[in-house]
């Protein structure tokens, strides 16, 4: 800042600093926090208000007035960088970097980060504009900070400066400039290939220089501050995403070189480890310079001095050395040579040999937690082995420690995870404490590596001493699970509700815990089934004798640890039968032998009985039977009627007729239990069975009855190979028997009953003919049909339908169609549109009889929705106009009763209701005019819908007509009927443009004012949307004017009201308001593309009300240098690049790039006050 001012420019800027000082002064004492603020603005919305704030940053005694000014100079140098010359540019870092230097002692350390801050950002503002010399320039006045020359305060902020530069040039961390994201990439790699190994090493050499001093001192000295600030910046700089060649080169592999395989990422895992991999030229740095060395013996030196005051581990020093330890452990790519992983090895080893001494021996270790010591260093010992698993394969994990003890890292690993099992057993908690923390690492640790072993494709396993420690671990797990459930039988304390979590919410752990089972398969299954037929014998042994909650509460916990133990979840693809049983029992061939089918069977034995109503009353109480439900849901996707019994082995013996043959197949024998034969059909029936009893006997159980039919009977009906079986049997029509005519059924969830309606509806694919599945959904929905045409036709129907039990009928009858008609399928397709035909009349009739029933009115819709959805691409022309009449009268009948609106004189609360009410009625029909849509799309008639007069886009435009006078602002603030309604609307924008013309002015204006509306809008996409409306609607009319017709006809005429009130044409109010968005507010860079897309076409068709625009931006400019640039700019818009007035692809890239140039030149000046 320059010091010669004069005595008047002085005393102005005392004066704006003391304004500035009042003003924060008044918002900390919350005095007119309004005129504070417009102070603020004020200044901040000033050109050039760099001299000002400068003089406050030197000047001011108040620490929040610094802060503030720090704020205004970054806000403007963003706004004006363009503007600044090349000396103002470099005098902004310089006076930021020497104003931290210079007040390194400020006793207000915020104001020194957010300088140190902007600081960074004013450097990368500049980086491509900035000369290598400049830049250098910069960086030598901080590396002389950073190695400590001008004192310690001075070298701890160089870090601090270089710790916010890292964090700035960072992609995931870096601050909004409005530049675009080549920019910010970059800036990025600039730094990354020129500075960011110097900038390590300079942090490396002063935590070196300093840690002598540390390591001899008696008491806390200045130095473990900058101490723990290099480390920190260390651990930052590691953390960076690394994309030099060789290691980009690499990462693209996906294999590390020192693994046999890596799973990059699993949906298990809880914690994520950043994998380290610069390039080879970082070797020198961090493998030959014995820096680890070093930095471990640091650690060690420091542990030993202080092991006496527990406090010391977590201090900041403590905590960067161990992160910067654990970080280094995740090493790995090109840095290392082709050595066959030799360096890596000796690096990993190295490691270890310093981090084993946090764990052991476990047990003391354990017990001085128990007593008060910090658990922050095991914990850490325990993120270093997930690091490590990371990086190597199981087999090389293992071998490491055993270089250094007579046992290997698993067995560690195992130990380690004993060990805090053990402590959980102990500390039964809700909340979080270190060792469920330490359990979670550990569990990711052996995701880790199990997932390897699983992604190798081979039939890897892992060594034995591996398996030993694998299957110990299990029985340990299992002994915890068990003992958890079983002390909270009768303990109602808030501390044992997480024990009572559902069956989804424990998936999680339990299939970790899974994946170490089947490391362990051939104890895990034995173990499972002694422990299952133990509890089972206990129960029966003390029927009527003893309580049997415990044991009932230890079958809950071993049925979802089994479940988990055999088989996959079934989300998307169908599970198989894991590797790990198929190879493990591959030469079991007798099926009384197979110890999964013993299990199996024991399991589904016992669940057999819940059938039996005393055994129901006794021991299967709701919780129970949800387990048994999953167990039966998961397990059946992958072992009942497999299909890949028939695409693996059916080729093999497709022609054999000899048993005893087929029996010799390795998997044959665990299918054979519960194949496509007589003992599959045998397992089906008996869960069918258990199904419908689930929905029978257990009204209200909510959670229960979702399982069953959102899991298990819908899980049945995924697959044709059990469909097929599934329709022959007695119990599968008692239950379609019972959905039809049982009324217990219809006190099922609203939600469960369309499960249920859907599922029963697939199954119609089982049977043989298309006549029969067609017959199948005729028998289904016809007591649903015949109740509503007949309840509908009543004289009385006003009278009888408030009454609460028929709204309730009803509402569950509609639901029940909802669930056929999204299961609607070629096969069985006429049936379904003759159910809809049948109540097309009813539901018109329900609509006007329960206009004022939100709830009805809303499943009425959506009935309607699914149905149009799943029938109309399918039906003859015919048929698609009788579909397309009835919709415009639910549309005219849904507008006519006002159902839509909301009354002024509503309370808050009230109005907030309806208006969601009213969101999801609307969202509803727009869901609908986009299916009816999809007719012209795609399109299975034999003859054209026009045979009939039925035009789809006159319909969608009648329909919208209808609808938009009801979409308010505030309705699309709702984000998913927001998405909906402009994505509609540019849909027909963009493929119907031509019936634009025919709405009425008053429709025209209410669609116009959405878009205008939503050009404004906060929500990327929704904006994203409207310009791709505002491109069809501009190009469509230049188009056609081109073409000599008359485009958007009346609505793109400027008019004269009978008032004699100006109205301003369609195309130029979009085009004001577009430009006024470009230039004047806040948007996201990622729509400048589509915004041109937008603005070429409006430009082209109103280029008079354009250049009346520019003449106004100009004139408005005072400033002769800005005005001569605006000038320009708006001139160089529309010509640059050989702009054209064509609309083709060319030219639409042409105007992009020239708007990018354009918004970058003008936008700085034309935002400053």
């Amino acid at each position: 800042m320059a010091m010669n001012m004069g005595a008047a420019d002085l005393a102005q800027l005392q004066a704006t600093m003391q304004a500035i000082e009042l003003a924060c002064h008044a918002m900390q004492m919350h005095v007119n926090p309004a005129a504070s603020e417009a102070t603020l603005v004020s200044l901040r919305e000033s050109r050039r208000p760099y001299q000002a704030c400068q003089f406050i940053l030197e000047n001011s005694q108040m620490a929040n007035a610094r802060f503030q000014a720090a704020g205004i100079i970054r806000h403007a140098a963003l706004r004006e960088w363009g503007l600044l010359e090349a000396d103002v540019r470099r005098g902004l870092v310089s006076f930021c970097l020497c104003f931290i230097m210079k007040h390194a002692t400020l006793p207000d350390g915020y104001v020194l980060v957010k300088v140190a801050s902007l600081a960074a950002q004013l450097l990368k503002r500049g980086w491509l504009d900035f000369t290598a010399a400049e830049k250098e320039a910069f960086f030598i006045q901080v590396k002389q900070a950073v190695s400590g020359v001008h004192g310690l305060d001075v070298q701890f902020v160089g870090i601090s400066f270089l710790e916010s530069l890292v964090s700035e040039f960072s992609p995931t961390t870096s601050s909004a400039m409005g530049r675009p994201r080549e920019f910010h990439e970059q800036c990025r790699i600039s730094l990354e290939q020129d500075y960011m190994k110097g900038l390590y090493s300079w942090v490396q050499h002063a935590a070196f220089n300093v840690s002598n001093r540390i390591t001899e001192a008696d008491s806390e000295i200045p130095e473990i501050k900058v101490c723990s600030a290099a480390l920190h910046l260390m651990l930052q700089i590691l953390n960076w995403d690394f994309q030099s060649k060789k290691a980009g080169e690499n990462s693209k592999r996906g294999i590390d070189v020192f693994c046999d395989g890596k799973q990059e990422s699993n949906s298990l895992r809880r914690f994520e480890c950043t994998l380290v991999q610069p390039g080879p030229e970082w070797r020198d740095v961090l493998i030959s310079s014995g820096h680890v060395g070093w930095l471990l013996n640091f650690y060690t030196a420091l542990r030993k001095k202080f092991s006496c005051e527990g406090y010391w581990l977590d201090c900041p020093l403590a905590v960067s050395a161990r992160k910067l330890i654990v970080q280094f452990c995740t090493l790995t790519g090109a840095i290392f040579p082709s050595d066959s992983g030799h360096m890596q090895r000796q690096h990993l080893l190295q490691l270890l040999a310093g981090i084993v001494q946090w764990m052991e021996p476990l047990d003391a270790v354990s017990e001085a937690i128990k007593l008060g010591k910090s658990e922050s260093e095991l914990l850490d010992g325990c993120r270093a082995l997930l690091s490590l698993a990371t990086v190597t394969s199981p087999l090389i994990f293992d071998e490491l420690l055993k270089s250094l003890r007579p046992y290997g890292t698993l067995t560690l690993l195992s130990a380690v995870m004993c060990e805090v099992f053990k402590d959980l057993m102990t500390n039964h908690t809700e909340e979080e404490t270190w060792s469920s923390e330490a359990r979670d690492i550990l569990l990711d640790t052996w995701i880790v590596l199990l997932m390897q072993l699983d992604a190798s494709g081979h039939n890897h396993s892992l060594p034995a001493e591996g398996i030993s420690a694998a299957a110990d671990l299990f029985a340990v797990i299992v002994e915890s699970e068990l003992k958890a459930a079983s002390e909270s039988a009768f303990n109602d304390d808030d501390e044992y509700d997480y024990l009572q979590a559902s069956v989804t919410a424990m998936d999680e752990r339990l299939s970790s815990y899974a994946l170490i089972a089947r490391a362990a398969i051939g104890s895990a299954i034995p173990l499972l089934t002694k422990l299952f037929s133990e509890r089972i014998m206990r129960l029966h042994q003390g029927r009527g004798i003893s309580n049997p909650t415990e044991t009932l509460e230890e079958l809950y916990s071993l049925l979802l640890i089994t479940g988990h133990v055999l088989a996959d979840e079934g989300q998307g693809e169908t599970p198989l039968v894991p590797k790990e049983i198929k190879s493990h029992y591959a030469n079991v061939l007798e099926m009384d032998k197979h110890p999964v089918i013993m299990l199996s069977g024991s399991i589904i034995k016992f669940a057999e009985q819940s059938l039996d109503p005393v055994m129901r009353t006794s021991f299967f109480s709701p919780r129970l039977m949800e387990a048994v439900v999953w167990f039966l849901a998961r397990w059946s996707l992958t072992y009942l009627m497999p299909s890949e019994e028939s695409v693996e082995h059916r080729s093999s013996y497709e022609n054999c007729n000899d048993a005893l043959l087929r029996s010799k197949h390795p998997t044959n024998a665990l299918f054979s239990f519960s194949g496509e034969n007589d003992r599959g059909k045998i397992v089906l029936d008996i869960i069918i069975r258990i199904s419908l009893s689930t929905l029978v006997s257990y009204p209200g159980e909510k959670d229960l009855q979702a399982l069953t039919c959102y899991q298990l009977l819908h899980g049945l009906v995924k697959r044709k190979s059990i469909i097929t079986h599934l329709v022959t049997l007695d119990s599968w029509r008692d239950l379609a028997n019972a959905f039809a005519n049982e009324r217990v059924i219809l006190s099922l969830n609203a939600a469960h009953q369309r499960s249920l309606a859907q599922t029963l509806t697939v199954s119609a694919c089982g049977m043989k003919t298309p006549e029969s599945s067609n017959e199948y959904i005729r028998s289904l929905t016809s007591h649903m049909t015949a109740y509503l045409v007949e309840l509908s036709s009543k004289n009385d129907l006003k009278a009888i339908a408030q009454q609460p039990d028929i709204i309730l009928l009803v509402s569950c009858l509609l639901e029940r169609l909802r669930g056929v008609a999204r299961a609607s399928e070629p096969r069985v397709q006429n049936a379904i549109y003759q159910m809809g035909f049948s109540v097309m009349n009813p539901v018109l009739t329900f609509l006007q009889t329960y206009k004022d029933e939100s709830v009805v009115v809303y499943l009425l819709l959506k009935f309607v929705t699914d149905w149009v959805e799943g029938q109309i691409i399918y039906l003859e022309a015919q048929e698609t106009a009788a579909v397309v009449e009835f919709c415009m009268r639910l549309l005219q009948l849904y507008s006519a009763h006002n159902i839509g609106k909301i009354s002024v004189s509503l309370s808050n609360s009230l109005r907030t209701e309806a208006d969601a009410d009213k969101y999801k009625d609307l969202r509803a029909l727009l869901q609908l005019l986009s299916n009816l849509c999809s007719k012209d799309l795609v399109d299975f008639a034999s003859e054209p819908i026009e045979a009939y007069g039925t035009n789809i886009s006159q319909v969608v435009y009648t329909g919208l007509h209808i609808i938009t006078p009801l979409i308010t602002p505030e309705l699309l603030k709702y984000p998913k009927l927001c998405h909906s309604y402009f994505s509609l609307l540019s849909h027909l924008l963009e493929v119907y443009p031509e019936i634009i013309e025919q709405l009425s002015v008053e429709a025209f204006s209410h669609i116009l004012g959405t878009l205008d509306f939503g050009l404004h809008h906060q929500d990327v996409e929704a904006v994203d949307l409207c310009l791709r409306a505002v491109k069809a609607l501009a190009s469509h009319h230049y188009k056609d004017r081109g073409a000599g017709k008359i485009g958007l006809g009346s609505h793109a005429t400027s008019y004269n009201d009978p008032n004699g009130n100006f109205h301003e044409s369609v195309l130029s109010r979009l085009l004001r308001s577009l430009m006024q968005l470009l230039l004047f507010e806040d948007y996201s860079t990622e729509l400048v593309s589509s915004a041109a897309d937008a603005l070429l076409p409006l430009i082209l068709c109103e280029q008079s009300v354009y250049q009346k625009l520019a003449s106004e931006l100009i004139e408005r400019q005072t400033n002769p240098v800005f005005r001569f640039r605006l000038r320009n700019g708006l001139q160089s818009l529309t010509t640059s690049n050989n702009l054209s007035s064509t609309l083709d692809r060319i030219n639409y890239q042409r105007f992009r790039k020239n708007l990018h140039s354009f918004l970058e030149d003008v936008c700085g000046f034309l935002r400053t006050v």
